[in-house]
């Protein structure tokens, strides 16, 4: 879902973490309830429901603990973060929760080292978000006959945010109608968005960069005080 409100972009950077966090509290990953049982994580979190801004920070599990490889500023949907379960289609509202991460994508090439499965993106690759669609919440390349253009985005026409992108698993192993579709990782663009999480481009090429499948990464999205506790879907 592409970005909509206007905004100033911001710098990332990357913040090494090794120990204790700040206030001698263990690592974030350290504190979840669960993190995907793989041996990398990524961790979005807003400082309240309402908030459409917050923070992207990428973990590896090393030798038993949990280390920060980079963090950045994120914006999330414009309506704020929501239940994953509790979403609905339309609500421009971020799905709280832990999902795997199926695929990356991007209008432009895969950065130098990238390792996750990768899609082009080409002038007849779609996302179907059509309810009555078998396609739905799936990459459509050519557009499915039974999937309308109106209900479905046309990748390539948002080059900003689509630049670089990975697929969040939200409602996508079992989609269920009118839950919602479309839901990834992406560059920012104007500002806050219709339900995805974004971060700035230098950000989303530093992921793309150190996220491997075989170390399963995962992506929690909650507030400051409930990432802690989400809920795998």
């Amino acid at each position: 879902m592409r970005s909509r409100v206007v905004a100033t972009a911001l710098a990332c950077a990357a913040l090494p973490v090794l120990g204790a966090a700040p206030g001698g509290e263990a690592p974030l990953p350290e504190r979840m309830r669960d993190t995907g049982g793989g041996t990398q994580l990524i961790v979005a979190r807003a400082p309240s429901t309402a908030s459409t801004t917050g923070t992207v920070s990428w973990w590896d599990l090393r030798r038993g603990r949990w280390v920060r490889a980079g963090s950045a500023p994120a914006r999330f949907g414009a309506n704020g973060l929501v239940e994953g379960a509790a979403r609905r289609q339309g609500t421009k509202t971020t799905p709280t929760g832990l999902y795997e991460l199926p695929f990356a994508f991007g209008v432009k090439a895969a950065p130098g080292g990238t390792r996750m499965p990768y899609r082009p993106v080409r002038q007849n690759s779609w996302w179907c978000q059509d309810n009555d669609s078998r396609a739905y919440n799936r990459w459509s390349e050519p557009l499915a006959s039974d999937c309308r253009a109106a209900e479905a985005e046309r990748l390539v026409s948002y080059r900003t945010q689509y630049a670089y992108a990975l697929v969040v698993g939200f409602n996508y192993r079992a989609p269920v109608r009118g839950r919602g579709a479309g839901i990834f990782l992406h560059v920012t663009g104007r500002g806050a968005t219709a339900g995805c999480v974004s971060v700035p481009e230098g950000a989303m090429r530093r992921i793309l960069r150190w996220a491997v499948p075989s170390r399963e990464p995962h992506i929690a999205v909650g507030t400051v005080a409930g990432v802690t506790a989400v809920t795998r879907y």
